[in-house]
């Protein structure tokens, strides 16, 4: 192909095409070209997914550098600090609807959060923690109570209801989902500080940045 003889003589390609105007393929030569054609693009195709993956391993890797360089500025021992992101999470994730301090995820990070923050503040008590499951048709019950207990460590005998989506009849749920699990504590004085908290903090921060703006 007249780019192969460009990137091997180094002779512009509008030179070589007034060089070969002339010249007649034969078809087996066209599919000669053809399949080299075919066979470039697809090492090309390669080339750029293994471009992209490492695209994307520098960013990830970035972002994780400057993860850390915001933490290294942050006491995450300061039990107001913890109180104020356990609020903000709660403001996102957790459930107002009935009188306690509850909140459900499929994530066992979160709930692992959510618990091991409760208990920093005053008045928590592991005692009045209840848990239900909320599942899909083809899921094992006991098996993803036996999972959670193990997850969050609670006492399986703190599981109570588990609820079955009925709609999931029929299709598979894809591995590695264990179903929502709620974490449910009486104690609804402690919902009320948190939100009170996240909402308080939210205006506080929505009004200073305006005035940072507005000075800029």
């Amino acid at each position: 192909s007249i780019r192969a003889i460009e990137q091997q003589l180094s002779i512009p390609r509008s030179t070589l095409s007034g060089w070969f105007k002339n010249i007649k393929l034969s078809k087996k030569q066209k599919n000669i070209l053809y399949k080299n054609w075919q066979k470039a693009l697809v090492e090309a195709r390669k080339e750029a997914v293994k471009w992209h993956n490492q695209q994307k391993q520098d960013r990830l890797q970035e972002a994780k550098s400057k993860a850390i360089k915001t933490l290294q500025n942050i006491d995450t021992k300061d039990k107001a600090i913890i109180e104020l992101a356990l609020s903000m999470l709660y403001l996102g994730e957790g459930s107002r609807i009935n009188e306690e301090t509850s909140m459900g995820s499929s994530n066992p990070l979160i709930l692992k959060f959510f618990l091991s923050t409760l208990r920093t503040i005053d008045g928590f008590d592991d005692k009045k923690i209840r848990c239900q499951l909320s599942l899909r048709a083809d899921q094992d019950p006991d098996k993803i109570k036996l999972f959670w207990s193990k997850e969050l460590k609670i006492p399986i005998e703190k599981f109570g209801y588990i609820g079955i989506d009925k709609r999931t009849i029929g299709s598979k749920t894809y591995p590695g989902y264990k179903g929502v699990c709620l974490i449910r504590c009486s104690n609804v004085a402690i919902k009320r500080e948190l939100i009170f908290i996240s909402e308080m903090f939210c205006k506080k921060i929505i009004k200073n940045t305006r005035a940072i703006s507005s000075s800029g």
